[in-house]
């Protein structure tokens, strides 16, 4: 199989999308990396962890420095190949039109079933700001729905829109954020952490049982390098946005669980099913924080919608480009691909009737189980790539000591990418795999196509 990139060139200001396409600049590309990695998830991560006790900030630290190992090999795959589709160019210019394919089709997939399951989660969040809304199954329907179309309305509306939202959005989430993570440190009670290893597991145990939790937490840090052909001299923008994103919610990561772990006594954190309410309480007594990180929540998810629904479009107009998706994934309008961006609302807006019809218990979970090993295909195959042009000598031209960190960069990456699947349990590994294989056909089908065309 040829090996030979066919790509579109990098992506140059199109003239003719009119005023409401616009290129990112840095501020906005980190706010993309930012707001896609902390979603919702941040709003329960203290309580998710406090059962193994303090060690877990332990396997924080561990898993962002294998995050910021993939961000840094994302941004130097983004100097080499600055072009909209991210893991989809570096794998097919690597290995070919099938890998090429695994990849935009894994991503894809992970990007709208996360869509449908950041909506539902939003929902409880609603539920908080207006009890009506949790009352009844098709209300909270009507407001998960309305929860991922609004996303999509700013997306359609053009990539001027869409770097507006995520900027004001993460700026709104991220200041109840601070708050805790550094207002909540002055407030910090050691007595409150409780047990280092509260589970009676040995140290390396209990850093992988806790880490199995938290292996998700960083997804996203490909954004910026997806809408390369968004960034402003990518080649430059997009790996220092990839690296300050990751940093950024790192930092608030360690922070947050650190100032909820003091502020929270043990014992209640376990069983806390809002913990940065409590710790607001904590802090300033009263029962004022649920309503303040409800909104936040709420705003933390419409934001990581936002940033989601752009990328669930980017891959396949990239792969469509190049006769690896349906021709209709290339219709673009104001910067954005419109045709990605209908079809990744229609199918995560099906899967969340479908979820409220049938029940949250059933094949809705496992699809979301499923997207942990998906999203982690693009990593693996990425990296990979990364691998193979500097053994190859098709990336940049470096001394040799420059080539041997990106090396050790790349096979860090690579490691940590492996422990990402394992993480997802055999469960989701078996089901991601059919999932996977599920698209050979739509590939057979495009390959077929292509193979007429050129004759």
């Amino acid at each position: 199989m040829s090996t030979t990139l066919h790509a579109p060139a990098p992506t140059t200001a199109d003239t003719t999308a009119g005023p409401h396409a616009r290129r990112f600049g840095l501020p906005v590309a980190t706010c993309l990396v930012m707001g896609n990695i902390i979603g919702g998830g941040i709003f329960l991560l203290p309580a998710s962890v406090a059962p193994f006790g303090t060690i877990s900030l332990l396997a924080f630290g561990v898993l962002t420095v294998g995050a910021i190992a993939l961000a840094l090999v994302f941004g130097r795959l983004a100097a080499h190949l600055p072009q909209t589709g991210g893991p989809y160019v570096y794998a097919r210019e690597a290995f070919g039109d099938f890998a090429g394919f695994l990849a935009a089709w894994s991503y894809w997939i992970t990007t709208w079933v996360s869509n449908a399951a950041l909506a539902v989660a939003a929902v409880g969040y609603l539920a908080v700001l207006f009890p009506a809304v949790g009352q009844h199954k098709a209300a909270m329907c009507l407001a998960a729905l309305t929860v991922q179309w609004l996303p999509a309305l700013a997306n359609l509306a053009g990539t001027r829109y869409v770097g507006a939202v995520q900027l004001v959005s993460t700026v709104l989430k991220f200041a109840p954020l601070l708050l805790v993570a550094v207002g909540g440190l002055f407030f910090f009670d050691p007595a409150n952490l409780g047990p280092f290893r509260a589970t009676g597991q040995s140290p390396a145990g209990a850093v992988s049982a806790c880490a199995a939790i938290l292996l998700f937490s960083y997804l996203g840090v490909e954004s910026a390098a997806v809408s390369a052909g968004e960034v402003r001299d990518p080649a430059r923008n997009v790996g220092r946005a990839t690296v300050l994103g990751t940093a950024g919610a790192a930092l608030v990561y360690l922070l947050g669980t650190l100032a909820v772990f003091g502020l929270v006594a043990h014992d209640r954190l376990v069983a806390s099913q809002a913990p940065f309410t409590d710790a607001v309480n904590a802090m300033f007594g009263g029962t004022w924080g649920g309503t303040l990180v409800a909104c936040a929540a709420v705003v933390s998810m419409v934001g990581a919608l936002n940033g989601w629904t752009l990328l669930s479009a980017q891959t396949p107009y990239a792969a469509a480009k190049d006769g690896l998706f349906p021709k209709v994934f290339e219709t673009r309008k104001r910067g954005v691909p419109v045709a990605g961006v209908l079809v990744t609302a229609v199918l995560a807006s099906g899967l969340t009737v479908y979820n409220y019809a049938v029940g949250a218990d059933g094949v809705f979970e496992v699809l979301v189980l499923v997207t942990t090993f998906t999203a982690t295909v693009p990593y693996l195959l990425s990296t990979a790539a990364q691998v193979y042009f500097l053994l190859s000598g098709q990336s940049a031209r470096a001394d040799r000591g420059r080539l041997l960190r990106d090396g050790a960069l790349a096979v860090l990456a690579f490691a940590f990418s492996m422990w990402l699947v394992a993480g997802s349990g055999h469960a989701a590994v078996y089901q991601g795999v059919l999932f996977l294989f599920a698209g050979v056909l739509g590939y057979a089908a495009m390959s077929a196509r292509r193979q007429r065309a050129a004759v």
